[in-house]
């Protein structure tokens, strides 16, 4: 495996939605996520994880060691069982090898490291290895995500539709359409920060030079490869990144957030598209020793 970052990260993403749902919530009908007291959007930070994942998936597809943990169809007992077998035991038999091994918990975490992006990045609550009294069981990852929120208050349209093709062969005799609805977001534009810790790419995960390229590449077309009805006009409109000069970092992380502005130019009310906004960065207010990048 490559050797770990040295630099701690901040960055910020901005994307948007036009027409569509970003994130639905089950609990209310697949409602686009609203905050309740103000009326500003949110899409959650499991969410955006899971375009990330599925964006390495398809651009590092068979790369060794780019592997992802949390997907559909694949149970996670599953994918802990290579561990054991890497190790050459199975669960009956790991607790008695633990006593002789007190390595064994380093070993199963760097191994599923090792061969899952997504662990190395993220981190995991691998329920396996917790129910046999494993350590390694919880892995902190070094990259985290907030939940995203748009910029301004969101309006939720419930839309009919209607198709002509009937479910049954009874509703058929009395109808020849049927009605549904979905909701969409006329149009927001969402930012969300995040944080990279280099301190824990070193001691826990192994988080490389060669993961962080290819993290930037997928937040960057985490949208591109995931299009569907409800999230077709989606698009990832700047990535703004704060490099440190150290492991630790040299500024707190609120003080580069507050360098960034997002707001409507003069005379936009209702916002319809990406350019009804002003995105600047005050770089001469970012302290010493950190470098700012838009990568977009």
């Amino acid at each position: 495996m490559s050797e770990a970052i040295k630099n701690r990260y901040e960055f910020t993403i901005l994307f948007d939605v036009e027409n569509g749902n970003p994130n639905g919530d089950p609990d209310a009908g697949n409602m686009p996520r609203v905050d309740p007291e103000t009326g500003y959007g949110i899409v959650t930070d499991v969410c955006l994880k899971r375009k990330i994942r599925n964006c390495i998936e398809t651009i590092c597809e068979g790369k060794p060691g780019y592997r992802i943990y949390v997907k559909e169809g694949v149970p996670l007992q599953r994918s802990d069982k290579e561990a054991y077998t890497y190790l050459g035991t199975d669960e009956k038999d790991i607790k008695k090898m633990k006593t002789n091994d007190p390595e064994l918990d380093k070993k199963i975490r760097d191994f599923m490291c090792q061969n899952f992006f997504d662990i190395r990045t993220f981190g995991a609550v691998m329920t396996t290895f917790v129910k046999n009294a494993l350590n390694c069981g919880q892995v902190r990852g070094p990259v985290q995500l907030g939940f995203a929120r748009s910029i301004d208050p969101v309006v939720t349209q419930e839309v009919t539709i209607t198709r002509v093709a009937i479910t049954t062969e009874k509703d058929a005799e009395n109808k020849k359409t049927e009605i549904g609805r979905k909701y969409i977001i006329p149009y927001a534009l969402y930012r969300v920060d995040g944080y990279i810790s280099a301190n824990l790419a070193r001691k826990v995960t192994g988080f490389s030079e060669e993961d962080l390229q290819y993290l930037w590449q997928a937040i960057i077309n985490m949208f591109e490869y995931d299009r569907s009805a409800a999230r077709g006009n989606m698009a990832v409109r700047e990535l703004i990144v704060f490099k440190h000069d150290s492991e630790l970092g040299n500024a707190p992380a609120y003080k580069l957030f507050d360098t960034i502005h997002v707001h409507k130019k003069d005379g936009v009310v209702a916002p319809r598209s990406y350019h009804d906004y002003e995105v600047t960065v005050d770089e001469d207010k970012v302290p010493e020793h950190v470098t700012c990048t838009r990568m977009i």
